[in-house]
């Protein structure tokens, strides 16, 4: 069975890997594909090599997700909406230093005019919503995939406003046929490390790398907290059965570790990978988080500010409802420690100059 995917978000990470492997698997009847007009010409070239193989009928179609009517002509949304089977938004700034208004106007106004469009949308069969496990914001203590996770309060704009877009996706699900992912922190491939940004969790491996010739290298964090890492891979084979499956619609599913490490844990593994050198001492993360205050220092460790929120918030993404509907399929989150030795050593033949490419106010 082929499908016409309408899909946000290219050519973005998760977007590039998804729409690869649904070409891949011949699922693809047709792809529109809704891209920044800045984002026009690396769209095209990337939808070139993943269909190189394939007779694949695509449309790359400038879009703005914060006008409304995603600021198409009346007769190009009357043509997508009506071919649309499959619906997969993507899109949204995940700068965890990002203000709110900019977040607010994408992840919220966005998703607002994308939601519009799906109800428009005569033969959608299903709508795919991606948030975030972190919506949990604050919360600590067991979060479950089935309730809508009222934090008091957030880690950063990112998370509130992810938070406020999944409640609008809450709002149709009585309309659209609609399922919501809230994956973990993505990593890379878990069989061969591959990744096309160093941000997020390689801000652990930036760090390590400014500060390898330190004498004494501490711990930062909470040793109750965990680390919620998932390789790419795992998200892709998941999203995708997800996407056709239809005990899956109407539900909110957590592509997180069911077995996480201690974030402490996790800064020793990388620590002993990267450097194959031990942990010494406890750093306060207090003390931490206030160097990063100053712009110069986040330049030189390659970390934002926000990131080490993380490292303390003792919070478990209960999956017991994606691992139910993934039972028998074969798609397992493989263990952190087993791949990531993958992870760094394609950090290592790939690290770049974070000045250049990483985005560090």
């Amino acid at each position: 069975m082929k499908y016409t995917y309408t899909i946000t978000g290219f050519p973005g990470f998760l977007a590039n890997h998804l729409i690869h492997d649904l070409v891949t698997r011949q699922y693809v009847s047709k792809l529109y594909l809704l891209v920044l007009p800045s984002m026009k010409s690396k769209a095209e070239k990337m939808i070139e090599r993943i269909t190189t193989n394939h007779a694949i009928d695509y449309e790359i179609i400038e879009t703005d997700i914060t006008e409304p009517s995603l600021n198409w002509n009346p007769s190009e949304f009357e043509k997508v909406s009506h071919d649309t089977t499959h619906l997969i938004h993507l899109a949204a700034i995940y700068d965890l230093a990002v203000s709110y208004e900019l977040a607010n106007n994408v992840n919220v106004n966005g998703t607002h005019h994308i939601n519009q469009f799906a109800k428009s949308c005569p033969n959608l069969e299903h709508y795919v919503y991606y948030s975030t496990a972190f919506v949990s914001g604050d919360r600590e203590g067991i979060v479950y995939e089935s309730e809508i996770s009222q934090p008091t309060t957030f880690k950063n704009h990112y998370e509130q406003t992810k938070y406020e877009a999944e409640l609008l996706v809450e709002e149709i699900k009585n309309h659209v046929p609609t399922t919501i992912i809230r994956p973990g922190i993505v990593i890379g491939d878990s069989k061969n490390g591959e990744t096309d940004k160093f941000d997020g969790p390689y801000f652990i491996l930036n760090t390590l790398n400014s500060l390898q010739h330190a004498p004494i290298l501490p711990y930062i964090g909470q040793h109750e907290a965990r680390a919620n890492f998932v390789p790419i891979d795992y998200i892709v084979a998941a999203s995708i059965h997800l996407l056709h499956s239809e005990t899956a619609i109407n539900k909110t599913f957590h592509l997180t570790d069911p077995r996480p490490y201690q974030a402490q844990t996790v800064y020793s593994m990388f620590t002993y990978h990267y450097l194959n050198r031990q942990l010494v001492g406890q750093m306060p993360y207090s003390f931490a988080r206030f160097t990063l205050r100053f712009s110069f220092i986040r330049k030189w460790l390659g970390i934002e500010q926000e990131a080490l929120d993380y490292f303390i918030c003792n919070v478990y993404h209960d999956c017991s409802e994606t691992l139910n509907e993934l039972k028998g399929t074969g798609i397992i989150c493989p263990d952190l420690a087993s791949y990531l030795p993958q992870i760094i050593n394609y950090y290592k033949k790939h690290q770049y100059d974070q000045t250049k490419h990483v985005l560090i106010k």
